[in-house]
């Protein structure tokens, strides 16, 4: 999934081919209209995802490796309540009922992840080919097609073999460029004349800054202000030479094509006419969303990270950047690597600039010299770090269409969380965030902004990677404390499905509806819920949430027919 998280030590304050055409983005525009009733562009997508480490579960059944996650979610306090995918969702074996419920949802594409380790145990392609792993997405895939939905498929989302890990280095290592693209060339040669959409990575933000430099993800390195830079520098590469693979070896024969999906949030100025909180917010972007589309699109990191961190590489006594280079021949070699850009986005920040001293220490954040800020005003439902902030969503479609040259965009990932003492399937401020950021999207199609699909995040509730099963993002509620994990579908279900079967937003009569009618058919899930042992229901949280009331009528109905079914009254 999807996370993706501030460092909890810089908490935030309160307050379609590449092209290399670039315009100038309009910072002091920024217009917060009123909702947009009409429709999205016929044969425009509608999606749901997920990743294989958050889903699938079955870690270390028929044949599959252990991954760098399934070593990671083993070490006692790096994940709440030290859960673990083990079994999650336990997609592995319920994936027929899951397409299930996404052809109800009359979805276009479901987007997810093949496990390198799952289908090469050790990552060398030299060495083992799990065949059983091969027929699990085979099957996946073939099932998908069969009921209409095409799949979008993704090439590596943070489960690298473990193997790989503890004989290299993982992406420290420009060893893994080579490896990486000998796991893409075996998925192109094996689901390649069925699968058209292919991402090699999604958020190598996180995969970098969270993996090698915070150790909030796997594998868990603290290598500060070296270890992020130069993970991503190998990201890249691994990235350009995969989709050069695919356009010498397989685009003629497969016809498909290949991107990337970067996730970001949209930075706005704290004051709009302020040069240097336009500078910052911009500067805030490049290191977030440009680190990764500038070099792929343009050939080189975004000239404002070279300055910054040479800098500040110079004033630490160090001899060079800290900050990796690409030579002359890999500048040219990177460049307009993608078919599309796939783009994840989840919510915005005010920010403002700030001094960070070089004696403080090498650190990605500390490199930036800015402060990120929220609007206590903001609706946080969930995640601590998630705040709705609609319009800042179509900033963001915007800023790619100017500063990339309006590449082909799927949205990868978007939705919002919940962190619940128990469950309340009637998910209105989902339905709500659903809404606006897809209408604010719809603008930006208005605008312009060549959008072809929208993907929400997710179709279940899955692993959160370090917060565990403790956030629920999904449209169906899953019941991990059940062996079965039966799946309950929340309000969202049905919302989604009218926007889907709209396509888009036709009137205001009509939308205004759609949430009153899906909270209506979220009755029945909640009665079936609270028929099942209330302890099943109730998670534990690491801070008091106060529920609503329609959590309060659960748990009353739930204990209810419990002393009803013990013959107590």
């Amino acid at each position: 999934m999807l996370q993706r998280c501030i460092l909890r030590t810089y908490h935030v304050f309160a307050l379609v081919l590449c092209v290399s055409a670039r315009e100038d983005f309009d910072w002091t525009k920024n217009e917060k209209t009123s909702f947009y009733y009409s429709t999205f562009p016929t044969g425009f997508s509608w999606g749901a995802g997920s990743s294989a480490y958050q889903t699938e579960g079955a870690w270390n059944i028929d044949g599959k490796g252990m991954s760098i996650w399934d070593a990671f979610t083993r070490k006692k306090g790096k994940i709440f309540l030290n859960d673990t995918g083990d079994t999650s969702c336990d997609g592995y074996n319920k994936f027929k009922d899951d397409i299930t419920l996404m052809k109800d949802m009359k979805l276009n594409h479901y987007r997810f992840s093949i496990s390198w380790p799952r289908i090469l145990p050790s990552g060398l392609k030299s060495e083992h080919i799990n065949e059983k792993g091969i027929k699990y997405y085979e099957d996946l895939i073939n099932m998908l097609l069969d009921n209409k939905i095409t799949p979008i498929v993704i090439l590596y989302h943070w489960d690298l073999p473990q193997l790989l890990q503890e004989k290299y280095g993982g992406w420290q290592n420009v060893t893994m460029v080579n490896y990486f693209n000998d796991f893409a060339n075996l998925c192109f040669e094996r689901f390649g004349h069925k699968v058209k959409y292919w991402i090699t990575f999604n958020n190598p933000w996180s995969i970098a800054v969270e993996g090698y430099e915070t150790g909030e993800h796997a594998p868990g390195m603290k290598l500060k202000g070296t270890g992020a830079y130069k993970a991503a520098h190998h990201i890249i590469k691994a990235h350009a030479k995969v989709w050069h693979t695919y356009d010498m070896q397989w685009r003629s024969k497969q016809k498909g094509m290949v991107g990337i999906s970067l996730t970001a949030d949209w930075g706005e100025p704290v004051d709009i006419t302020n040069q240097r909180d336009i500078e910052a917010a911009e500067r805030y972007i490049q290191f977030y969303l440009g680190w990764f589309a500038t070099p792929i699109f343009n050939g080189d990191y975004p000239q404002v990270m070279k300055d910054y961190i040479g800098r500040k590489s110079g004033q630490q006594g160090l001899g060079a950047s800290r900050l990796p280079v690409f030579s002359p021949q890999e500048k040219s070699y990177i460049k307009g690597t993608c078919d599309f850009l796939g783009l994840g986005h989840f919510t915005t920040r005010y920010i403002t600039p700030k001094n960070y001293p070089s004696g403080l220490g090498d650190s990605y954040f500390a490199d930036r010299d800015l402060a990120e800020l929220v609007d206590p005003k903001w609706p946080d439902p969930g995640s601590e770090w998630l705040y709705s902030v609609p319009w800042g969503f179509r900033r963001m479609l915007n800023f790619v269409k100017t500063q990339y040259g309006n590449p082909m965009v799927y949205v990868t990932e978007n939705g919002v969380s919940e962190k619940m003492v128990c469950t309340d399937l009637c998910d209105d401020w989902r339905m709500q965030y659903f809404k606006d950021y897809i209408n604010e999207m719809l603008k930006a199609v208005k605008d312009g902004v060549n959008v072809k699909g929208y993907t929400a995040w997710s179709l279940l509730d899955n692993f959160e990677w370090d917060e565990g099963f403790s956030e629920r993002f999904g449209l169906y509620y899953v019941d991990f404390s059940n062996k079965n994990k039966p799946r309950y579908p929340k309000a969202s279900v049905q919302f989604y499905k009218r926007i889907i079967s709209s396509n888009g937003f036709p009137n205001q009569r009509e939308v205004e509806s759609w949430k009153r009618k899906a909270v209506e058919t979220c009755a029945s899930s909640n009665q079936l819920l609270a028929a099942d042992p209330l302890i099943g229901h109730m998670e534990m949280v690491s801070e008091i949430v106060i529920p609503t009331v329609s959590t309060l009528c659960i748990l009353l109905s739930a204990v209810f027919l419990m002393f009803l079914l013990r013959g107590r009254i």
